[in-house]
């Protein structure tokens, strides 16, 4: 997920890392395990002088599969199921409208099940998580192609 918001103008920073579970500073094996109740995220860090956190949600529907709770293509689980983590009552309601207009315009024919939680807290990930799309793009790119990941956001936002 950090490639499609380090494009933006006005990210600042998108750290990848780990949240939703109970455990304090779990590390990539553990998670990965899926046994540790956290999902893979990413932190976003933006200026909202420059981008809106209606941008911001926009681009995060467009780069996933909000019709799939149990994790995102190629990679399965609870580990890699999507969320909106929201800090504040104004986020909770602009990401419950977001993702209400999806539903009701959007080209799922599947109801969307990404669910908006209040945020808990974020782990960071290991530094060879970060960037790792950067740091190891022929991996990257064929696990992004192979994954199906590509073919489906073509396919589904290829109208826009």
């Amino acid at each position: 997920m950090e490639p499609p918001f380090e494009r933006l103008e006005g990210v600042v920073s998108v750290t990848s890392g780990y949240t939703d579970g109970p455990e304090e500073a779990p590390t990539y094996s553990e998670v990965s395990s899926g046994q540790t109740g956290h999902t893979e995220a990413v932190e976003l860090l933006y200026n909202p002088d420059i981008v809106s956190y209606d941008e911001l949600l926009t681009v995060f529907w467009r780069a996933h599969d909000p019709t799939d709770l149990e994790g995102q293509f190629a990679d399965r689980g609870s580990q890699y199921r999507p969320g909106v983590y929201t800090h504040n009552d104004l986020q909770r309601e602009q990401a419950e409208a977001s993702k209400a207009a999806l539903e009701a315009e959007g080209p799922f024919d599947e109801p969307i099940v990404t669910p908006i939680k209040p945020a808990r807290p974020f782990w960071i990930a290991e530094e060879y998580h970060q960037d790792y799309y950067k740091k190891n793009p022929t991996p990257y790119q064929r696990y992004y192609e192979g994954s199906g990941r590509k073919g489906f956001l073509e396919r589904t936002w290829s109208a826009d």
